[in-house]
């Protein structure tokens, strides 16, 4: 089903591509809660580095066949001939580094969750449990790349064996999981929430 775009107004980055804005429309800043596909986004942010999420999006379907769902046993797994299959695949972003950064990712995230019971109560701990928003929003100039919360969580993932994990690409991922709601300011999707501290 194609999705149509509509004259409302939203956050600059949608522009005008149809799956940018079903994304920003639809996902993005809507809290999840669900470890598999919490992992998942995690996974697809770390390769979206130094690439636009666009292209991730367009791949994101042959991500879920390659890497088996984006179910964590499994990928905790993997082993050489996976790396190989992987590597060859051409849906995906066929970068080593990364693919080999998301096995070990999967061994550390269930060691969270064998330790803490739930990989997204870890994750939402670090915003007190409910999505961050700014009182009076962000417009396009003030929009952050990084806060003392993605910080954290940063140098919390780095600690437990995670790669890929900077504090840049943890706020991007927080963005789009909905810990924090970054929709700007003139967005039909801000809610001003005045009773959130400012960050």
């Amino acid at each position: 089903m194609t999705y149509e775009p509509d004259d409302r107004p939203r956050c600059f980055w949608a522009g005008r591509d149809p799956l940018m804005i079903a994304y920003h429309d639809e996902e993005w800043g809507v809290p999840c809660r669900d470890d598999r596909e919490l992992f998942a986004r995690l996974t697809l942010d770390a390769f979206q580095a130094g690439l636009s999420w666009a292209i991730i999006l367009r791949k994101r379907d042959a991500f879920r066949r390659a890497f088996d769902g984006f179910d964590p046993e499994r990928i905790a797994r993997y082993g050489p001939a996976d790396v190989a299959r992987l590597l060859t695949d051409p849906g995906i972003v066929r970068n080593r580094q990364k693919i080999e950064a998301t096995i070990g990712n999967a061994r550390a995230m269930l060691a969270i969750q064998a330790e803490t019971g739930s990989f997204a109560e870890f994750l939402w701990s670090f915003v007190g449990g409910q999505p961050l928003r700014h009182p009076t929003g962000y417009t396009r100039e003030t929009l952050p790349a990084t806060s003392p919360e993605s910080d954290a969580l940063s140098r919390a993932l780095r600690r437990r064996g995670f790669r890929f994990v900077g504090s840049t690409i943890c706020y991007a991922f927080m963005q789009g999981s909905g810990l924090v709601d970054d929709h700007l300011t003139g967005c039909f999707r801000f809610v001003p929430r005045t009773a959130t501290p400012a960050r």
